[in-house]
Order: structure tokens, then sequence, then C-alpha cells
């Protein structure tokens, strides 16, 4: 797909009106809607036949429902960038974090009573793009590295001497990520020994009542207690902090977990930078920044304190993630300390914080 080519999409929904009203705004948008499905049996149906760039799916369809579409998809190996566009709420908050982790690309709310239709709209559209863009990326990268074009982070497990972290102190961690962070941290967190250094804190970018899901979900299969911050917590060595959907996580006197409602910055509340910096001032050389897969660049100004005050980096390797931007913004700044592909990232962690 180049710049001329308008990206190819299905669209997956139960009801009638809202696929629709979904094929209306993506046509509207330049997107060229190949194929709609009532429900998951036609939804693989479709891609199976048209090859699609990405597609949208709702996860409430009778029969084989979204989930078990993404997990078919994933099982007949193929990569196809999904936006879930669905009726959410905190109570459904479990089963959207579970697409996520099933590796749906991205989430989209259904408008609904006084909505925002312009900003759905406006999110669906970009959602979408950049889904079509990244499948096709995806592609060009498997091509690549089946040729032997692989970068420094294209190495099998285990080719790479062992770690040592950067000297013999505890550290506490800061991870930031956005689009395809719940499916990265839900293979990171598992894989991290408790206790961890001086404490963990995670910045996910998510809607307000997704993020007590994506704590409660890393909770079940990690080590470290992971919790939703609520503000008032001290930084705990056995426990994962997450950055409430819809608040900036920032650190008060002595690193205690405070809540700020202040106006989203760049669009995003949380912001990790907001966080990123002032741990950098609590905990200077003893603070290690992890920034994972995600749009944008969030995360480059904390970066940029974290190394004022001698702190360390480590970002993701463009090889594993989900979208290249956050981690790239802080590649081409020059204040990457380590470029690591994620199936790696827990073992360059050990090494960095839990002296």
């Amino acid at each position: 797909m180049n710049a001329a080519t308008k990206p190819r999409v299905v669209v997956a929904d139960d009801s009638a009106l809202m696929r629709r009203i979904v094929c209306n705004l993506l046509s509207r948008g330049g997107i060229d809607v190949v194929g709609t499905a009532a429900d998951g049996d036609e939804a693989l149906a479709l891609c199976e036949r048209e090859r699609p760039d990405a597609m949208t799916l709702d996860l409430a369809m009778p029969g084989m429902g979204g989930l078990d579409v993404l997990r078919a998809l994933r099982a007949r190996g193929a990569e196809l960038p999904v936006v879930v566009v669905s009726a959410f709420s905190p109570s459904q908050g479990a089963r959207a974090v579970d697409a996520l982790a099933e590796g749906a690309f991205e989430l989209v709310q259904k408008p609904t009573g006084g909505a925002d239709v312009d900003g759905f709209e406006r999110n669906l559209l970009g959602k979408i793009r950049l889904a079509a863009r990244t499948g096709v990326g995806r592609a060009a990268r498997r091509i690549g590295l089946r040729a032997g074009e692989g970068g420094a982070g294209g190495g099998r497990e285990g080719e790479r001497p062992a770690r040592q972290g950067p000297g013999r102190m505890q550290r506490a961690l800061l991870i930031a990520t956005s689009t395809g962070g719940p499916r990265a941290l839900s293979s990171l967190l598992p894989a991290l020994p408790a206790p961890l250094g001086l404490g963990t804190l995670i910045v996910q970018h998510m809607p307000p009542g997704f993020t007590s899901s994506l704590a409660a979900r890393l909770d079940r299969s990690s080590r470290l207690s992971a919790r939703e911050a609520q503000g008032g917590e001290a930084v705990d060595p056995a426990v994962a902090l997450v950055a409430p959907g819809g608040r900036h996580l920032r650190l008060g006197a002595g690193g205690v977990a405070q809540l700020s409602d202040a106006d989203a910055i760049g669009g995003l509340r949380p912001r990790a930078d907001l966080l990123i910096e002032d741990a950098a001032r609590a905990w200077g050389e003893r603070l290690t920044l992890v920034v994972l897969t995600g749009m944008g660049s969030d995360g480059l100004r904390g970066a940029r304190e974290v190394k004022r005050h001698g702190g360390r980096v480590l970002v993701e390797d463009e090889c594993t993630c989900t979208v290249y931007g956050m981690p790239r913004a802080i590649v081409n700044a020059g204040l990457a300390d380590e470029i690591v592909p994620l199936h790696e990232m827990a073992g360059a962690i050990v090494a960095e914080v839990a002296c």
C-alpha cells in the first residue's frame, strides 16, 4: 500500500446500523471498505478472501465473538491489525483489555447518547490509517528479516552476551507505553521478579475505566503485585503501580503517588512525561526509564530529564514494536542507553534495577 492507495478494511459488527455508520465514516475518510460482517464467522471468511489491510471489530457478537476472532486470526498466523470498535464501560473493561492482550491494535469507543460523534470519526479514521500502515510495515520487516536484513535487535534470544547492570545500586523502574502496550506488558511483567529494585511505575495510555482491568490482568499473571494507583501509595519494591486512565500520576515528597486532574497534554491523560520528570527529580541516577511500543513522542521530554539527572533509558527495538513512535523519538534524540527487543527486555531490566 503506497500513499496513493486507499487502505482496504473489513467492518465487523452485529448491528446493521453501526455497520452503516462505520462504513460511511470510513468511506468519507478515504478508506475502501471491502466487506462487512455481522458475526465472527463472516468476518474471518471475509479476511481470508479479501486480505484487507485492517479490520474494525465489535467484541459483542453472536456466536463467535470478537475475542474468538482475534484468537482465530493469531492461530492462523495472520498479523492483520484489528481496531476494536465497541460499546465500552468500566464493567466491560476486562474484555477490552483481553482484546488488546490478544493482539488488537487499538480501541475506539462507540458514541452513545450525546457523545462527540466528530471525535469518534477522527479517532476511528486516525487509528485505522495507522493500523493499515503498521500492517504493511510489519510485512516489509518480515521480508527484510528473511533476507538477512534484520536490525540490531533482530537476532535470536540467547545470541547476545549476558548483560551487566551499569552500577551496583538498586533503581526504580518506570515503564511508558501506548499502542501495543497491553500486549507488551502482558509479556514483560510476568517475566520480572518480585521484589524488584525500589519499585515499579507504569503509564499506559488508556481511557478511564480500563486501566483497573489492565492492572487486574497483570496482577493475575505476574509475581509483582499490579495495582491501579489510587493516590497516597508509597512506591513499593513488590508492587507495580499503574497510572489510572483519565488522570495524571505524579510523585510527591518521599516518592508518594499523587493523582492530578490537570488538563490533558497533547490529548493525553495520563501523560508519561509528567511522571518521568517527577521520578527523575526524586531518584536521579537511581531511575531506569523503559519506553515500549507506542505512537507519538510522549516520554521524550521526560527522557531528557532522566539523562540530565544521571538516570538510564532503555527503549524497545523497532523489530518487536507494534508502533515504533515513542521509542523512535528517544532514539532519534540520542537519549537511549540501550535498544532492546521485547523478548530480551526483562533480562535487561533485571540487570539494571535489581542489584
